[in-house]
């Protein structure tokens, strides 16, 4: 894949209309959620519910890329068709997670570095001939007493680094993720100062890394205040606050931001794009990559009934319609899928 391809894969992957499912979730953490429901985790139940959501008819519309997990690549749909291959057919790109997680950072109590990097050129090439033609790797940040410290914050930016430039040798496009928490009773101001310096450490550290920022994704967390602080902010004011660190931190090169729902409610998630969309025109592509946010009311739905697999599909497909309207500014609260 030149730098041509890359640059026209992660321009695909925000396209207009359309944002990025993230369906990346672990089995432990999928088995968490089945739980809740009543759900039996094993190898079916998960893939009959992957199949559920990643080949949901007119998906295409509003999904430009759907982000497997391993087991999930490896698996095919009903008549035996491997996931990647079928999603490619019908013109949603197939992405991989390729972290293998937050690890405690050594003597940084209550920090952690996400791992991944060793053997890390094998498994890319290893899953393009899978179909993958982007990958992911995400960070966490917390915010907290005189955290995040600047070696949380390095050791971050590098790894995310060294990834993204891995993936583009291996001609795959890179989703660069720093989440920074919303745990915690942290303000607002607060979130947009650590989202800010964050951004910008990630950023010096791909030119580091020689990685072309015209071939990759960014997928950042919204600037909110921490779950437990007493005051919330309003919908305008996310809208404001995000676009204002990140356009001081993120270069006008980089083609797209697909904002990360980070355990926000579907609705507000959904609202929260919308007004950004508002504030437009922006350098970049802003669109979705969800996870919970778009799988939930799905998940509720289907309940690991096949009686219900329908209703499971309808619902995934009103909440991307939804999301796919508030990247363009065309959502409105309501109930009833977006046409």
């Amino acid at each position: 894949m030149s730098h041509q391809e890359l640059r026209r894969t992660a321009r695909a992957m925000v396209a207009e209309g359309k944002g990025i499912l993230a369906a990346d979730e672990s089995t432990g953490t999928v088995t968490k959620r089945f739980e809740t429901h009543g759900i039996e985790s094993n190898p079916e139940n998960r893939r009959r519910y992957r199949e559920m959501l990643l080949l949901a008819p007119g998906g295409e519309r509003c999904v430009s890329g759907a982000i497997l997990y391993d087991e999930t690549i490896r698996q095919s749909d009903s008549e035996g068709s491997p996931f990647a291959q079928v999603l490619a057919a019908h013109g949603i790109l197939p992405g991989i997670k390729v972290d293998t997680g937050a690890k405690p950072l050594a003597g940084a109590p209550g920090e952690t570095v996400t791992e991944g990097l060793d053997g890390l050129r094998e498994r890319l090439a290893e899953y393009h001939g899978l179909g993958a033609r982007f990958a992911k790797w995400r960070a966490v940040i917390s915010i907290g007493d005189r955290r995040p410290g600047n070696a949380c914050v390095a050791a971050n930016a590098h790894a995310l680094a060294r990834y993204a430039a891995l993936c583009q040798e291996a001609e795959i496009v890179p989703i660069v993720e720093p989440e920074v928490l919303m745990d915690g009773d942290h303000s607002l101001e607060r979130c947009a100062e650590v989202t800010e310096r964050v951004l910008r450490a990630v950023f010096a550290a791909l030119a580091e890394q020689q990685v072309l920022l015209e071939g990759m994704v960014l997928k950042p967390n919204m600037v909110l205040a921490g779950a437990e602080h007493p005051e919330q902010a309003s919908v305008e004011q996310v809208a404001a606050a995000t676009l204002r660190s990140l356009g001081r931190a993120v270069p006008a090169a980089v083609p797209g931001i697909a904002f990360l729902s980070g355990g926000q409610g579907a609705e507000l998630a959904t609202a929260h794009l919308q007004a950004m969309a508002e504030r437009g025109p922006h350098p970049w592509d802003l669109t979705f990559s969800y996870g919970r946010a778009l799988q939930e009311d799905a998940l509720a739905a289907w309940g690991g009934d096949e009686a219900h697999f329908v209703d499971g599909r309808e619902a995934f497909l009103r909440r991307a319609r939804a999301n796919g309207a508030a990247r363009d500014g065309r959502w409105a609260a309501d109930p009833e899928p977006v046409a």
